[in-house]
């Protein structure tokens, strides 16, 4: 089958990521992006669970009423392949199985894999942001080179990724962040102010996936200005899914799945007056900084 508009979403086996997959497959036949047929990589570090999740959608029975899926007479097929975005070498391997397969381009990336762990140290802060912050740039880095003209890539970050606890120094230096460099030098002082014991005195919170979000927001606007000064036509934008009752919430917060995803597939597939480097939630621009 040739597909007509192909996307890819990370750490899609649960949550938000699972929930974006569906919303997707339910929206795109309303999206002004409709040109026929839909194809989406569910991806996730762990076949079992990949496959499992895939599984899952071809027999949602949300999906079935609406015949989104191309087995009920639909526009969209689901397809699982591995990634895990910790390790180079797989973010490679998709990004040469997507140039091989669809050498015409693909359409959009999510960026949702990310990962929230408990209690703060070094470990926890470089393992966190090696996950959310640099594998995210990574897999971005990786995947741009796959997408067609007026491509999109959206972040999925976080409002604890606000600037409100931040020194005033600090916070101006991730406001004004023009090329990535900047941020990841922001990353390696947070990394190393909290192995010194002396980041609350720099002026850091002491919450390691609030600044790897931060870091975040700060490398999708720094990569919107790299892309225009390249001449890439890609419109790359991070968002705030909500408080959503996630494994990553510890059942905590007032949004469901489904209600979270709906701004990353806004970001995606809806009409977003070519904007790039801006930071989305509840289906609106917002002002980071603020």
């Amino acid at each position: 089958m040739n597909f007509n508009r192909i996307g890819v979403v990370t750490g899609a086996n649960k949550g938000i990521g699972l929930a974006i997959v569906r919303q997707l497959a339910l929206q795109y036949p309303a999206s002004p992006l409709n040109n026929g047929q839909f194809l989406v990589y569910l991806t996730a570090r762990d076949d079992a669970r990949g496959n499992e999740a895939l599984n899952q959608l071809e027999n949602d029975a949300q999906l079935k009423k609406a015949r989104a899926l191309a087995a009920d007479g639909g526009l969209t097929t689901l397809k699982f392949h591995n990634l895990d975005i910790r390790n180079a070498g797989s973010i490679q391997a998709l990004r040469d199985y997507l140039k091989a397969t669809h050498p015409d381009g693909i359409d959009f990336v999510i960026n949702n894999a990310g990962i929230a762990m408990q209690g703060f140290d070094d470990n926890v802060v470089e393992n966190t942001l090696r996950v959310n912050y640099y594998g995210t740039l990574e897999t971005t880095t990786a995947l741009v080179s796959t997408l067609r003209p007026s491509g999109r890539i959206v972040n999925v970050a976080s409002v604890s990724g606000s600037l409100r606890s931040y020194s005033s120094s600090l916070k101006s230096r991730f406001i004004n962040a023009s090329v990535v460099e900047d941020v990841n030098t922001l990353m390696q002082e947070f990394t190393d102010a909290v192995k010194a014991g002396d980041h609350e005195k720099q002026g850091w919170p002491s919450a390691a996936y609030a600044v790897s979000k931060a870091g975040l927001i700060a490398q999708t606007r720094a990569l919107a200005q790299q892309y225009k000064s390249e001449g890439r036509d890609v419109l790359i934008n991070s968002c705030h899914p909500g408080y959503v009752v996630t494994d990553m919430t510890r059942g905590g917060g007032n949004k469901t799945p489904d209600q979270g995803a709906q701004t990353p597939v806004l970001l995606a597939i809806a009409d977003i007056e070519w904007k790039t480097g801006t930071y989305w939630s509840d289906e609106k621009e917002v002002d980071w900084a603020a």
